[in-house]
């Protein structure tokens, strides 16, 4: 999963993007407003962690073109300012959440958590598809016969977007973008990371929609 963080803050910027590393995200970083703004417009993100205290564009500017222009990627605020009107101001402004300055990593990781979850549908305590079920502390995916399969960080990106977006074609570029840290891999690198997660799911989990992608049957469609 891919997540834009920006973020001026070096030293707080390389230590969250070694821990959202370590939980399996794909994470890219800028430190200013203007940038952002541009791969915000540019780039699907599953979520865009935004610090208000940008040098050139406030935050806030930034939150608010993107929606004004028609960006609804899921946004959590970080800010040192403190006080209900700055909350009031970025929830306004089109955030999902807040999180002020300064906060416990664990904090903001449940908090990404929620809000992908909240933006794909998926209730807050697990990730379940065709009963199908993602362990995402221990990155494994459980069978509805309780076996478990072992995940590497690619196969198991690869499987929480496809189970994101569980009942949709996904793209092949949008799962590149998701699963690998280059965004680069549409040709034979992501046909090698579909049949891996097909021999240990089963194939019937994974269809091909040719010419379009791939998708996800999500207990209706006719996985048991």
């Amino acid at each position: 999963m891919r997540l834009l963080l920006v973020e001026d803050d070096r030293e707080l910027s390389a230590r969250l993007i070694r821990r959202l590393s370590d939980e399996g995200y794909l994470v890219e970083q800028v430190g200013d407003g203007e940038r952002a703004l541009r791969m915000g417009e540019d780039n699907d993100y599953a979520l865009v962690i935004l610090d208000i205290g940008l040098p050139g564009l406030d935050g806030m500017e930034v939150l608010r073109r993107w929606r004004a222009r028609g960006r609804s990627m899921p946004v959590l605020i970080l800010t040192a300012r403190d006080g209900w009107r700055q909350r009031v101001e970025g929830l306004r402004a089109g955030a999902d959440d807040y999180l002020g300055k300064p906060f416990e990593p664990e904090e903001l990781l449940a908090r990404i958590d929620a809000i992908v979850r909240r933006s794909h549908g998926q209730p807050a305590d697990r990730l379940v598809v065709a009963r199908l079920e993602l362990d995402r502390e221990r990155h494994c995916a459980i069978l509805p016969d309780g076996r478990e399969e072992h995940l590497t960080g690619t196969e198991f990106r690869l499987l929480q977007a496809l189970m994101l977006r569980a009942g949709r074609v996904v793209s092949r570029e949008q799962l590149a973008m998701a699963a690998f840290e280059d965004g680069d891999q549409v040709g034979n690198g992501l046909e090698v990371y579909i049949r891996r997660l097909r021999r240990k799911l089963g194939a019937e989990r994974i269809v091909t929609r040719r010419g379009l992608g791939y998708l996800m049957p999500n207990g209706r469609e006719g996985v048991a």
